[in-house]
């Protein structure tokens, strides 16, 4: 594992080898933090990447903000909405509470890895058909979340129950459920699952 010394404050950034940081001081007294930036490597939507992050880097930062991949929204910073929701190992997992240095090495997969060549998914053509987003906030975390359930679910039938219970940490104001449940639904159903 490489890293660096990573000297921060709230006007300036400055990145220092870790073998010898040498004296560094700000001007007129400003407070300095030292932080070890740790290497990390991710293949996310089917191509590595080598960071360096901080330790405290969550993994939605990294994807947002280093690697620009801002289909996956930060909504409540505390796991609850869903918004977030990300694939790594195949498993759904919301991004905002996991750290990126837990993901080091996983595969990942975001909502922008679900189209091909342009062509909509089955779930996001679901998802427009039914009218499932308004705003369209939610949407990213939603597909993701529906893709997991219909994998995991894909010889047992689907019922509109089993939808709206497994969609419980995804959160939605403007569609009032319904939509969000029939494009799963739909969805599923042209994935092939026993829908």
């Amino acid at each position: 594992m490489r890293s660096s010394i990573h000297a921060e404050n709230a006007s300036r950034t400055a990145y220092l080898p870790s073998s010898n940081p040498g004296p560094w001081a700000y001007a007129q007294g400003d407070a300095l933090s030292l932080v070890e930036l740790v290497e990390i490597s991710l293949t996310v939507n089917g191509t590595a990447h080598t960071l360096e992050v901080e330790p405290r880097t969550l993994l939605v930062d990294v994807l947002r903000e280093k690697l620009r991949l801002t289909g996956t929204h930060v909504g409540c910073d505390t796991s609850q909405c869903g918004v977030c929701t990300v694939h790594v190992a195949g498993r759904p997992v919301k991004a905002c509470a996991m750290l990126a240095v837990q993901a080091d090495g996983e595969d990942i997969a975001t909502i922008e890895g679900v189209a091909k060549d342009g062509v909509l998914h089955p779930m996001q053509a679901a998802f427009r058909e039914h009218h499932a987003l308004q705003c369209g906030f939610c949407t990213p975390g939603m597909i993701m979340t529906a893709l997991a359930l219909v994998e995991r679910t894909k010889d047992a039938p689907l019922t509109d129950a089993i939808v709206r219970k497994e969609l419980e940490g995804n959160f939605c104001r403007c569609t009032g459920y319904q939509p969000i449940v029939a494009a799963v639904l739909a969805g599923a159903k042209a994935m092939g699952s026993d829908a």
